[in-house]
């Protein structure tokens, strides 16, 4: 049996590199600032929450397999990476880089042109110079993001078959969103660290912003920072 470590992630603008700060803004835009400034402290005490779990995890992290959304390269690049997502103050960076130090091994886990694809589709969208321009964009980005969301999640769970061994452990970092766990084969045993379905709900909660005074939002808020 191999088991994995499943860890849902929201991403931050943090986490977003040279996209971070335009997806800030746009979110801003979106949401408000005060809905704003309530989910960066929910994510931020999500990411505490993540530290948590693997600061008091009872077995060795040594020789685990770290498998990173968005990480398209391994070795000394994967390392320059990680080191630039701890400038720009990921949390996901930090326990990634923590559990590097603790004798863990981050292996390269996506395709570099399905990355590629999506992340040129968003900057496309954050430098549309006008709404015409923007919409068009925003249109054939919603139309190809199933697409290659498929293709990405369909790479991920190849790269886990196959660099994990019998007996192994890997720990993988994926947004909430990706569907990697049914396309595992049979011999994987996984641990959701927070609930993957939760996590979707509150994200589609605050994308409504409807619900977010919801008692079931405020529900799942807890969840989230919940240690």
């Amino acid at each position: 049996m191999k088991t994995l470590i499943y860890v849902p992630i929201i991403h931050s603008s943090a986490d977003m590199g040279s996209l971070g700060e335009g997806l800030k803004s746009k979110s801003i835009s979106e949401l408000g600032e005060t809905l704003w400034r309530k989910h960066t402290e929910t994510v931020n005490g999500y990411w505490d929450a993540i530290e948590s779990y693997f600061n008091n995890l009872e077995i060795s992290v040594k020789w685990m397999k770290i498998y990173q959304d968005g990480m398209f390269a391994e070795g000394e690049m994967a390392m320059k990476i990680i080191a630039e997502g701890l400038k720009s103050g990921s949390k996901n960076s930090k326990i990634v880089s923590e559990l590097i130090s603790r004798g863990a091994k981050l292996t390269r886990t996506e395709d570099f042109d399905l990355v590629m694809a999506e992340y040129d589709g968003i900057q496309s969208i954050l430098k549309a110079k006008n709404k015409w321009l923007k919409l068009f964009y925003l249109l054939r980005y919603k139309i190809s993001k199933p697409w290659l969301l498929r293709k990405r999640d369909k790479f991920i769970a190849g790269r886990i078959a196959e660099t994990m061994e019998k007996g192994e452990t890997g720990i993988l970092f994926i947004g909430a969103y990706h569907n990697i766990i049914k396309r595992l084969p049979g011999d994987f045993f996984v641990i959701e660290v927070k609930e993957i379905s939760r996590i979707r709900s509150y994200q589609k909660a605050v994308q409504s912003k409807s619900k977010v005074n919801s008692v079931h939002f405020l529900e799942l808020a807890e969840y989230m920072v919940k240690k």
